[in-house]
């Protein structure tokens, strides 16, 4: 599990460019958390959906790569419940919920403290690559 910690914490551009921290990363689950700074709001003053969809995504994108193998989204959804703020930090728990040969199903709960601020849910097609091959 450190390996993919430390594949995902150093080759996540995107992610670590919007302030993306990795916390956890075990098969099938993976942690990470975001504080929301006035880049991350949008012109009604709270945290923009793009912001919380991209950790929510990056999560996801972890969890269900873990297991080594390159996983590839095909279908992902999002809802918001409550509005993040500016100082506010976003947790990112992604779960396998279900799997076959090529699909794996998650979901993704974002949480401030314990107010829940949005729930995703996402579906990969599972390759037979390496992970180490992305590199």
């Amino acid at each position: 599990m450190k390996e993919i910690k430390l594949f995902f914490s150093e080759n996540a551009e995107f992610g670590k460019n919007i302030g993306i921290e990795l916390i956890d990363v075990k098969y099938g689950y993976a942690k990470a958390k975001m504080k929301v700074t006035k880049f991350h709001l949008n012109l009604a003053g709270v945290c923009h959906g793009g912001a919380i969809f991209t950790l929510a995504d990056f999560s996801f994108a972890v969890a269900s790569n873990s297991f080594g193998k390159i996983a590839l989204a095909i279908d992902t959804s999002i809802s918001f419940i409550n509005a993040a703020k500016e100082g506010d930090e976003l947790i990112a728990e992604a779960k396998l919920i279900g799997e076959s040969n090529r699909l794996g199903t998650y979901e993704v709960k974002i949480t401030d403290k314990n107010k829940v601020v949005a729930f995703f849910k996402g579906t990969v097609y599972k390759t037979k690559k390496d992970l180490k091959e992305m590199e």
